[in-house]
């Protein structure tokens, strides 16, 4: 890739910000669009990352998998997911956001019907590999073009939305396997059939995606001024044609354009927070993934058989949704830092008690109740993460991070299915449990507030919009 990245138009005026204009809309009829048709795409993420570890038990019985195999199939699709995030991710950053959404979605729709065709172990991990790259960006993505577009005020009511109908993908893929591992409609394997409506499904998604606008954050970054204008506009017109008064924006200078680069990262005022959300990510997978994705073979290691264990998965993932929904009253009522910090101890709380769990109803209530807290940890934290980087870093350090996570899921099987199979499930809830203490000291110690106030003003407190003589390089 060389070094010229988004075209530039004309040059920096005095006047308001397109951040300070956006900042004072209501919601209009194209938020609430890009919100569904965000968590339409979100959706498939979590159906994906779910649908390896709900039919794993199956795989194993199909194509003979052994010990040392299991972890590398459940890992593949997290392998993708790490690269598509660092890749995606920074190429959003660079090239926009909508290109790098759609690129994702196409790519994981191809492969994902390619996998359904799988005759055996390696086609199967090919696929899972090159799927998990296309998706691997997906909430990264969303967390930074939802935060680019909505206004500080509603911001993360609404991505807390998009969230909640995303959460929906993962009890959908639990009944799924249910109805489906048993079945073989028109002679094809319902596992098969489970790859194929992935596919289907994303490739509308990605048609619904192509109609939506650019980010006029990002265009105003890379110096597309015309074009940031012209969308900010629309959502203004919107605004107007809907009957909303809008109160005068800011009149800041906008701020001299430069694309973000990814070594930003690692200096200061980046650094601090990036080195944050690196911890964060390499240890909330064994929280959220860890139980998400290892509960059939929990449930199975507890004596229950796959029919059964699958039909109790499926039970427990409705708290996804459920819990997600939980949080949309709760993400602006209260400082989302310390909701990510509560959730964690909840979710260490109620593992222990999963993993000492004997009967089927205790299993199926902490199951259920670790869930619902999960999410409401999970959408906090997308928030929190898109918040706390200016708009030239925000999709590079969101997928970057976040990448983090999606590698330590794919060491993840590799780590806790032997402590299970070794130890059972209460030692493997107790390392668990260790992470999540582990996260809130972390963010705790480190991050910053972030609700309900504007992005800019989040990023000041670092320096991310420090004084610079004129014609000088900043991001936002």
């Amino acid at each position: 890739m060389g070094t010229r990245s988004a075209p530039r138009s004309e040059p920096s005026t005095p006047g308001p910000t397109v951040a300070a204009r956006m900042n004072r809309l209501p919601i209009t009829r194209t938020h609430r669009m890009a919100t569904v048709a965000v968590g339409l795409g979100l959706f498939f993420d979590f159906y994906e990352i779910f649908l390896t570890s709900v039919l794993s038990a199956v795989l194993v019985g199909e194509f003979h998998l052994n010990k040392a195999q299991l972890p590398a199939v459940l890992a593949s699709t997290f392998v993708g997911m790490f690269l598509g995030a660092v890749l995606l991710g920074r190429l959003a950053d660079r090239f926009g956001r909508r290109g790098a959404f759609l690129a994702g979605l196409g790519t994981y729709s191809l492969f994902s019907l390619l996998g359904a065709f799988s005759g055996g172990p390696w086609m199967l991990l090919g696929s899972r590999f090159l799927a998990g790259v296309g998706l691997g960006a997906e909430p990264a993505l969303a967390d930074a073009y939802l935060s680019d577009l909505l206004p500080a005020r509603r911001r993360g009511r609404y991505i807390a939305w998009a969230y909640t109908l995303s959460f929906l993908g993962v009890p959908t893929v639990g009944f799924l396997g249910h109805a489906l591992v048993s079945l073989a409609p028109l002679g094809f394997a319902g596992w098969r059939w489970m790859f194929v409506l992935g596919s289907l499904g994303a490739l509308v998604v990605a048609l619904l995606r192509g109609g939506l606008p650019e980010s006029p954050r990002w265009l105003e970054s890379v110096g597309r001024n015309a074009d940031a204008d012209a969308i900010a506009s629309r959502f203004e017109a919107e605004a107007t044609a809907a009957g909303h008064t809008l109160a005068e924006p800011a009149a800041d200078p906008v701020p001299p354009s430069r694309v973000g680069r990814l070594r930003d990262l690692l200096r200061p005022p980046h650094r601090r927070r990036a080195g944050m959300m690196t911890g964060f990510h390499l240890l909330q997978t064994f929280g959220y993934y860890g139980f998400g994705t290892l509960v059939p073979l929990v449930l199975a290691a507890k004596g229950y058989p796959v029919v059964q264990s699958l039909l109790f998965t499926a039970v427990t993932f409705l708290g996804y949704p459920i819990g997600s929904a939980l949080s949309l009253p709760l993400v602006e009522r209260f400082e989302r830092k310390y909701l990510v910090i509560g959730s964690c101890l909840a979710m260490a709380a109620l593992g222990v008690g999963f993993g000492y769990a004997g009967s089927t109803a205790t299993v199926l209530v902490l199951g259920f109740a670790y869930t619902a807290v999960s999410n409401v940890f999970s959408n906090a934290f997308h928030i929190y993460q898109a918040e706390i980087f200016p708009t030239s870093l925000r999709s590079t350090a969101a997928g970057s991070t976040y990448a983090l996570s999606r590698l330590s899921t794919a060491a993840m099987p590799f780590v806790l299915v032997p402590l299970l199979d070794h130890a059972g499930a209460s030692a493997l809830f107790a390392v668990v449990a260790a992470a999540m203490v582990a996260i809130a000291v972390d963010i705790g110690a480190f991050g910053p507030h972030t609700t309900g106030r504007a992005l800019e003003e989040v990023n000041a407190e670092t320096g991310d919009t420090p004084a610079v003589a004129a014609g000088s390089p900043v991001g936002e």
